[in-house]
């Protein structure tokens, strides 16, 4: 495991890495927050040289720089352990803003008790009307502590909302980590991750899970004929028919290039297959259109689609391989077509 602290020592290198990240004019994202949590924490010599010499020589990092050094020194995380960071981010910082939040409640407070005991303080205590002897000094240094919890809660008030804010940058740039650029599905990691979710839980009662593969017939050919612009709006345009007709707990996910994938946690066979028919012909019948002029460039876009409903004891690894094997299969039967693809022997599943 990378980071290897204990809760003091994340708490305390979240105080400084904070710090440190606010003296930038780089955005408060994960790569500014990786980069600076290993450079206070000591466990990468490398990156603390070379971000020391980056300061010296340009003084404050932007985005650009954050991210040349991230990529360079800290890049080698994998997603895991980058997602884990993050969690534990939002975590501390949840814990910084409610113990923030307790501590201006307890100045508050006490300021109260103080301005109460002066109010007493300051009622004649003699018969001449004369006050007690040092009362202006217990006074004075009363006022004096009131303005400073004032300014206390100020400063605590001001961090909350910093630890606020940057859980929520946390937040979004995890979501957005998971979230493919071109067509607004979940990427590959978010897949992943949410096939992972779905295979883990306790056996269904009812159906499912099913899991689709679907595949661009003879991209590469559009690719060469009309362009990568072009062919990207293709993608987009089937991210988009994926968008609108998976709905719920589904998830809709481009798994790579031309490919994309369906999870359907609840869904029995015969719905994928259904589903799947629905998508294919909706494909079949779009039309790509240049967005200038709205002119049709061109029709008969297909895609090939095989399925794999889940076994018990199966690994994520062989329902995506028994559903890419139906992709394969429907592609050699002429392309634009589904394929289910057969259940395996219990005893092949149980080895």
């Amino acid at each position: 495991m990378r980071y290897e602290h204990t809760f003091a020592q994340s708490a305390e290198f979240l105080r400084q890495v904070v710090k440190r990240m606010g003296q930038q004019n780089a955005g408060l994202h994960p790569f500014s927050y990786a980069i600076w949590y290993e450079y206070v924490s000591g466990i990468n010599r490398d990156l603390q040289i070379a971000l020391d010499a980056r300061i010296k020589s340009e003084g404050k990092l932007d985005d650009a720089a954050t991210c040349a050094l991230y990529y360079k020194h800290v890049a080698d995380l994998d997603a895991k352990t980058a997602l884990r960071i993050g969690a534990s981010v939002g975590h501390l910082v949840d814990q910084v803003a409610d113990s923030a939040t307790h501590a201006g409640d307890q100045a508050s407070h006490y300021g109260e008790s103080l301005e109460r005991w002066g109010e007493t303080l300051q009622r004649p205590a003699t018969a001449k009307g004369e006050p007690p002897p040092g009362l202006a000094d217990i006074l004075r240094g009363t006022r004096e502590m009131q303005k400073a919890i004032s300014d206390l809660h100020e400063r605590l008030e001001e961090s909350r909302r910093e630890g606020q804010e940057l859980r929520r940058e946390v937040a979004r740039a995890r979501e957005e980590a998971l979230v493919d650029g071109l067509t607004g599905l979940a990427n590959r990691k978010g897949f992943d991750l949410a096939l992972s979710a779905c295979l883990q839980k306790d056996a269904p009662a009812g159906p499912g899970p099913c899991l689709l593969m679907i595949d661009l017939d003879r991209f590469k050919r559009l690719n060469d004929a009309h362009g990568h612009l072009f062919g990207d709006r293709v993608l987009a345009g089937v991210g988009e028919m994926l968008r609108a007709n998976v709905k719920g707990k589904d998830t809709a996910a481009r798994y790579g290039g031309e490919e994309f994938a369906v999870i359907l946690p609840h869904t029995p066979r015969g719905g994928a297959v259904g589903l799947a028919e629905s998508l294919r012909a909706l494909v079949a019948a779009s039309r790509i259109k240049n967005g200038s002029n709205n002119q049709t460039l061109i029709g008969n876009i297909t895609v090939s689609i095989g399925i794999a409903d889940y076994v018990v004891g199966e690994s994520a690894a062989d329902l995506i391989a028994r559903a890419d094997q139906a992709l394969y299969a429907a592609k050699a039967q002429g392309r634009n077509r589904v394929n289910l693809a057969p259940r395996p022997q219990p005893e092949a599943v149980s080895k």
